[in-house]
């Protein structure tokens, strides 16, 4: 619950929690506990005691005192960013990046680990799993919960995938069973396109209300920000652009099973293999997209037109939703300049004028790390979730 969702219960009738006054806290709305009775409407007993509980627990710490504007100095309130720490797990088609970050999104120790193409879950997630382990071990401090991400569709509730064309073999697979041996906590699992759409509104005062945040990789995904809230559909299958069709890609064999796909003609997997025929000596996107940045012609070329490519799909997607900006992050993205010259080609031409009048382009704002902090902002936001931190008081009262 927001800041803005708390103001609004108490417009509702419906008391502000402990939870509620963490959430103001932690966000900066409230310093004192003054402010957290303005803004909630609550007495100053109510806001004591509520205070109080989050102070035993370890969630909020008393600071220093402010500037007085007449009598008593009011006493600050601070959140407690070290009462326990989260793993972040972005596990990718052939690379795995894992983190240790505290409660306000500030990275403590992370790694990154290569993988074979194709490796299943009883392969990689006793590798994941040891590798948290290791960071742990240099970290002390509770662990709150685990933020993951995998390509493709997954079920959040279960914490398995259920359609993922690039990681065969992990449907129907629980993952949280992989971590018990490093941590009871709970699992958050998201989509890596949901996850890179959490990164540009973590802590960030110039997140954007309505985005669409493109992960160009080997595959392509795309993240909904409408109201500032990351959109994830009836079954949390948002976002599958890769898989649209499109004419240039007819009879084309893509990777899902299915033909004519955006994938086929625009995703890394699909340029990779192009260089390839061409005699370049790539192995990943990352390679080619490294190419094309030295000043490779093949390499730059592709990537241009894959941007092209994009963008047809891409401008369907703008007149309908109006974004006011559209972040292009992924492997691709490092390469900003040279893909978005070809993605901007094709948006232009195909949007309304209204839809692209004020549209923006930027790169992810955290770069190749923006898997982690948002896995990191997926653990955080589930934890420290207002209605969690209120049943997690109660059971600690029992």
């Amino acid at each position: 619950m927001t800041s803005t969702d708390t103001r609004d219960s108490v417009l509702s009738g419906v008391p502000a929690t402990a939870g509620d006054l963490l959430e103001l806290v932690r966000t900066g709305q409230a310093q004192t506990r003054a402010d957290l009775s303005r803004l909630t409407g609550l007495s100053r007993t109510a806001v004591l005691s509520r205070v109080t509980a989050l102070v035993d627990a370890g969630w909020i710490s008393p600071g220093e005192e402010l500037a007085s504007t007449g009598g008593r100095p009011p006493g600050s309130l601070v959140f407690n960013r070290d009462a326990a720490v989260v793993l972040a797990v972005a596990v990718g088609r052939s690379r795995s990046q894992l983190g240790v970050f505290d409660l306000d999104g500030q990275e403590v120790v992370a790694l990154s680990r290569d993988h074979e193409v194709g490796v299943g879950p009883d392969e990689l997630m006793p590798e994941v799993a040891h590798g948290l382990a290791e960071l742990l071990a240099t970290t002390p401090g509770p662990v709150a919960g685990i933020g993951m991400s995998l390509p493709g569709t997954v079920d959040a509730a279960s914490g398995m995938s259920l359609d993922s064309p690039v990681m065969r073999g992990w449907d129907g697979v629980a993952l949280a069973p992989y971590l018990a041996a490093v941590t009871d906590a709970p699992l958050f699992l998201a989509n890596d396109a949901v996850v890179l759409a959490e990164s540009e509104l973590f802590h960030r005062p110039d997140a954007p209300r309505h985005a669409l945040v493109v992960k160009a990789s080997t595959g392509l995904g795309l993240g909904i920000v409408d109201e500032g809230h990351v959109v994830r559909g009836h079954a949390g299958a948002t976002g599958e652009i890769g898989h649209c069709k499109v004419p240039a890609a007819t009879g084309l064999s893509c990777r899902c099973g299915a033909a004519g796909c955006l994938e086929t003609v625009a995703g890394g997997w699909a340029l990779v293999s192009r260089l390839q025929d061409q005699g370049g000596e790539v192995g990943h996107i990352r390679d080619l997209v490294a190419r094309a940045v030295a000043g490779d012609p093949d390499s730059r070329g592709l990537l241009r037109e894959s941007g092209r490519h994009l963008g047809e799909v891409l401008a369907v997607a703008i007149n309908l939703l109006n974004p006011e900006v559209v972040v292009i992050g992924g492997d691709m993205g490092a390469a900003f300049d040279l893909y978005v010259a070809g993605v901007r080609e094709t948006v232009y031409a195909d949007t309304t004028a209204t839809g692209s009048r004020d549209l923006q382009f930027r790169p992810a704002a955290h770069g190749d790390r923006a898997g982690l902090v948002g896995c990191a902002a997926l653990a955080i936001e589930g934890v420290l979730n207002p209605a969690v931190v209120d049943a997690g008081l109660r059971e600690a009262t029992r």
